[in-house]
């Protein structure tokens, strides 16, 4: 029994001296040209503050922020205010949220670079990098991804849950494991202990949450109505794959599903999300006047799609989730449908998140959430009521029959 364990703690010890700062901390710049804001001056929201103040007194720990409380600008608060112990990498989970990230901390007069798949810049004081592209570059060349990452005092994890958790922990307990201070946000904390444990192990302590229905009170984001709309099928499948292949190739369904979007749509601009991209394929070809963006659509020209939805009264996109549940910003949708979005929390958290961005002419949201009384397709809706309740978010369920489609009132 008598085992004695003598620990040599060989971590750096820092001291960090961070004053708290008020809701003028960036009031002596103005916000960039795109910015719903443009030209005013940056002033922090209260809880914009206490989210960065929360940080700056635990150096080392993990915020849950609702998406759409402006975690970019909060980010680019954080690097400017460490900028005196060292550089900072800022870690987000895909290209379009690099740029988006970009654009703020440009905005902060942040010596910024981006490093991911297309452009790859070197020795900037402040970098933005996707999770692909650091592990790539650690994995591939360990002199080059030393010269990169050099003297990185600050890492900043943007929408932690995206990142996999054992390469969290690699790189944070080990290329970085000098970082003294380290900073995660999120949408949505993981609900499975084992997958947060990861994070939590690389990250610290959740110290703060700020959940939607807050920011919805605040008048910050959209209200949201969820309408599940769900069609009586009656064909028996053996796994989810046979049945969702099914739920997304079936002509009638599909028909059904094509009109109603198209009706939905003539009350404002929509976002259709579905799983694969074959099915999305299939709606594009049904749904007059549809655009449809998936992984492999180039960037620019997503950006202009989003782009359209700003003076666009009537525009209809249909997205992969894997494309849209991150970082998309398209506040003036006033329709999400989401097409079998399965029980994944995250993803249906996240997707409705893109939904209640506010915009001027916009305060309130309309989320279709189509599905099935098929055996799986049922199992997950039980879930994702669950969540609704949890949010907060108030929902009521149609149930559809092909004879007498649903019309909406």
């Amino acid at each position: 029994g008598g085992v004695y364990v003598e620990l040599d703690d060989k971590r750096t010890k820092h001291n960090f001296e961070f004053k708290l700062i008020d809701k003028n901390y960036l009031s002596d710049l103005t916000w960039p040209a795109n910015h719903p804001c443009a030209g005013q001056e940056i002033v922090l929201r209260d809880y914009q503050v206490e989210t960065i103040n929360k940080f700056l007194e635990t150096p080392q720990s993990l915020q849950e922020i609702a998406t759409g409380a402006g975690k970019t600008i909060i980010t680019a608060a954080l690097c400017r205010l460490v900028e005196p112990y060292g550089r900072t990498l800022t870690i987000v989970p895909n290209k379009s949220l690099v740029t988006q990230t970009e654009e703020d901390f440009l905005a902060c007069n942040l010596d910024t670079g981006v490093y991911f798949g297309d452009r790859k810049e070197v020795g900037r004081y402040n970098t933005i990098a996707t999770w692909q592209s650091i592990n790539v570059l650690e994995k591939k060349d360990k002199v080059e991804f030393k010269e990169v990452m050099q003297n990185i005092q600050t890492v900043i994890v943007d929408e932690v849950h995206m990142a996999k958790a054992d390469v969290l922990k690699r790189l944070l307990t080990g290329a970085f494991a000098n970082a003294g201070i380290r900073w995660g946000l999120t949408g949505t904390i993981p609900k499975e202990e084992y997958e947060f444990m990861g994070i939590k192990c690389s990250l610290g302590n959740v110290t703060h949450r700020i959940p939607a229905k807050e920011l919805q009170d605040k008048g910050v984001l959209a209200k949201c109505h969820v309408n599940v709309l769900q069609t009586q099928d009656h064909p028996m499948f053996k796994s989810y794959p046979e049945e969702l292949k099914w739920l997304t190739t079936d002509d009638t369904r599909t028909t059904w599903i094509a009109k109603t979007i198209s009706d939905i749509a003539t009350s404002g601009n929509t976002l259709i999300l579905v799983d694969r991209i074959s099915a999305g394929e299939k709606l594009n070809k049904k749904i007059k006047n549809s655009v449809f963006i998936s992984g492999a659509t180039k960037n620019i020209e997503r950006k202009e799609h989003y782009d359209e939805v700003s003076t666009a009264e009537t525009k209809i996109i249909i997205a992969t989730y894997g494309v849209a549940s991150i970082g998309i910003n398209i506040p003036r949708i006033f329709n999400l449908v989401l097409i079998e979005s399965g029980k994944s929390f995250v993803r249906v958290i996240q997707s409705i998140g893109r939904g209640i961005r506010k915009a001027e002419d916009k305060d309130h949201v309309q989320i279709w959430d189509i599905t099935s009384s098929c055996k799986f397709a049922k199992r997950h809706l039980t879930q994702r009521k669950k969540f609704y309740k949890e949010a907060n978010y108030p929902f009521k369920i149609e149930k559809i029959d092909y004879e007498n489609p649903y019309i909406r009132k």
